[in-house]
């Protein structure tokens, strides 16, 4: 049973030990990343990530992800720390940070990669809540990753005006369009449309802004 969702992106300047001194720059995002993993990680329910990889696939509670492709000799447990296989794409390994950060101790947790070819993830038994990692448009600003591209800002707009609504199906964002765009979130997005379906959740937008011309978001879905 899915309790609620905190919607966060991935940009690994998230963690201050890769953003050095630009990480003031998004301590606004890292604020409100950690509020809406707050909200939904009540007493008594597991976490469910979800985030963008090479592949659908599951990772156990013991996979790990490193950030040595980014300077820093940082490896992050999914669950409990220990020795398990450092498998987590940068994703989940950031996704596996902002949980750390915003809980301290970590409750049950399980990981999916969602691949861009369509697939299912399974629907967990017991109450769960999902933390869903996804980036918007890489081409809002003439400094992007990607360049600036027209289309980007109204991309961006409907990701956040879907995230603002509560609505699971909202969240089928065009993946094509996305991928122009050099959106990560689109494949996440769906997968938790199908987790979340059937229910109107209250939803509140926390964070929308582009600051390195990505389009990052936060939010919260809780129970209605």
């Amino acid at each position: 049973m899915i309790t609620g969702a905190a919607f966060c992106p991935h940009p690994p300047a998230l963690v201050p030990e890769v953003a050095r001194g630009a990480a003031p720059e998004l301590a606004d995002l890292r604020a409100a990343c950690r509020t809406a993993i707050q909200r939904v990680a009540v007493p008594g329910v597991s976490l469910l990530l979800l985030g963008t990889g090479p592949a659908t696939r599951r990772h156990d509670a013991s996979a790990r992800g490193s950030l040595a492709g980014f300077g820093v000799e940082l490896e992050v447990a999914l669950g409990t720390p220990g020795d398990g296989p450092v498998e987590l794409p940068l994703s989940l390994t950031i996704g596996a940070w902002l949980v750390r950060d915003a809980l301290g101790d970590v409750p049950p947790t399980v990981a999916w990669s969602v691949g861009p070819a369509p697939a299912d993830v399974e629907r967990p038994d017991g109450p769960t809540a999902l933390v869903v990692m996804g980036d918007g448009s890489a081409r809002r600003s003439l400094a992007a990753p990607g360049y600036l591209d027209d289309r980007a800002e109204s991309f961006d707009a409907g990701v956040a005006a879907a995230l603002a609504s509560g609505d699971p199906d909202a969240l089928r964002v065009d993946h094509a369009l996305g991928a122009d765009l050099l959106a990560a979130g689109p494949p996440v997005w769906h997968a938790a449309a199908d987790l979340l379906a059937g229910v109107r959740w209250s939803a509140e937008l926390l964070y929308d802004a582009a600051p390195y011309g990505v389009g990052y978001f936060a939010a919260a879905w809780t129970g209605p």
